[in-house]
This record gives structure tokens, sequence and C-alpha cells, in this order.
């Protein structure tokens, strides 16, 4: 119980960046979450696989968009969306990922932040 109460707050200590979380969300990066949801602002063609992230921050709390981001198993235990933050049981990863999560923490509060704006 105890470490559920802590993924409400934030991970880091300084807040998350919007402009930096763009770039991570439309990005080409580790998060590249345009393979598979459209969003707002993309200057490039998104998947449809995920549902579009067009109004989320109106939809969603900081808190259910950074648990979502960190795994979002824990909501659809049949997603196909990886687990940013969780390293714990998984399957079938890439070697240059074993053992550390696809997003640090401040780069999923980035992610949040910007997240957030999508109103």
């Amino acid at each position: 119980m105890k470490a559920a109460v802590f993924l409400f707050l934030p991970m880091v200590a300084f807040a998350g960046d919007p402009a930096k979380g763009k770039e991570i969300v439309l990005g080409r990066g580790d998060g590249n979450c345009l393979l598979c949801h459209a969003i707002p602002g993309a200057e490039r063609t998104a998947g449809n696989l995920g549902p579009s992230l067009a109004g989320v921050g109106a939809r969603l709390r900081a808190e259910e968009l950074r648990l979502r981001l960190i795994d979002a198993s824990r909501f659809n235990p049949n997603t196909v969306m990886p687990p940013y933050g969780r390293v714990e049981g998984l399957r079938g990863v890439a070697p240059q990922y074993r053992g550390r999560p696809l997003l640090t923490d401040q780069e999923i509060e980035d992610a949040v932040a910007f997240l957030l704006t999508l109103k």
C-alpha cells in the first residue's frame, strides 16, 4: 500500500518541464509515443494503435498520467503500451535496456507536464 501512495506524488525534486516533455513525447527517442498515439502538434505521421492524446490533460490528472507512463498494465493487463518506468518482470528486453527503465523519473515527470497541456 505504501508504494502506491508514492506513485501519486511527483517522482523527482524538480517539477516536470512541459517543453522537455514535448521533446520526449513527440521525439524519436525512447518515448516514441507517436508510434501508437495521435498527438496534437506532431509534425510527423502518428500510429493509431493507442488512443489519441488530444484532450488527455483535461481527462486525466497528473497522478493518473504518471501511473500510466510508469506501467499501463496496472490499468489493463493486456495493454501493448510498454512500461516506461518498470523494469521487473519483463520478457524479451533488448540488452541495452535490461535493468533500466525506458524513461528516467525526470523524463516521466517532463512527459506528464507536457501531456497536461493537451486540453
